[in-house]
């Protein structure tokens, strides 16, 4: 399967170290947030590789949504159920709830098209920052603090209208975002084709901690580390 890389069982549970959790933001999805690096004081796993583990152990089916409700950190084990009417829920070790999933209609368990599915959704997913984010914030005049960015995925939900989606692409379509104090919401609108038809639809939620006025040098500094972190890793990988 092409997670393995990405997560060992222990007693049968899915545990996630910090450099697989790393290796997958970066390989996977393109994401180099500073909180999934291993040594990160507030590291943890990213929410796309927690996303990816439902759909390779539970199925893909034609409406979901996940929502995050924590953080998880390095070398936890995760347990998965089942609910009645089929909605899931991750739970960590304590048994916290760190993931609810709502899920109806047909459901697929093809590995293939599962993996087909998973990959496009992370590689959009991952282009969070600063493709879809930087312009967000700059447009509403306000960004994260720098020296501590924080940027959580708070919930994401899709509709497909069929399962036959091979070679699905997933296409951004527009994103909002709303202020509350020091805290905002960025929505990110995404739609989903098969050989240049719509099949579907979703959303992803952000929240972004620390808001402070932008300032357009202290951002483009930021990003330039960005890039070069990316480069980096892409000489060394």
């Amino acid at each position: 399967m092409f997670l393995d890389d990405f997560y060992t069982l222990r007693d049968g549970r899915p545990c996630i170290s910090a450099e697989q959790a790393s290796r997958f933001a970066k390989r996977m999805a393109g994401d180099y947030n500073p909180i999934h690096d291993p040594d990160a004081r507030r590291f943890c796993v990213p929410g796309d590789l927690l996303f990816a583990l439902v759909l390779t152990h539970h199925g893909l089916s034609q409406r979901m949504t996940f929502h995050f409700r924590g953080m998880v950190g390095a070398d936890v084990p995760l347990d998965i159920r089942e609910h009645e009417g089929g909605a899931l829920s991750m739970n960590d070790a304590s048994g916290k709830e760190v993931l609810i999933v709502e899920r109806s209609g047909e459901t697929t368990r093809d590995p293939a098209v599962i993996e087909a599915f998973t990959r496009r959704y992370i590689a959009f997913s991952g282009r969070n920052f600063p493709h879809y984010l930087k312009p967000l914030m700059e447009q509403q005049g306000v960004m994260f603090n720098p020296q501590r960015p924080l940027v959580i995925y708070d919930s994401m939900g899709f509709t497909l209208r069929t399962l036959d989606i091979a070679a699905l692409q997933v296409e951004f379509v527009d994103s909002s975002f709303e202020i509350n104090g020091k805290r905002g919401d960025a929505y990110l609108e995404f739609r989903m084709t098969h050989q240049g038809e719509t099949v579907g639809s979703g959303s992803k939620k952000l929240v972004v901690s620390g808001l402070r006025d932008y300032d357009a040098a202290v951002m483009d500094s930021f990003v330039d580390d960005f890039v070069r972190r990316k480069a980096l890793h892409e000489q060394t990988d």
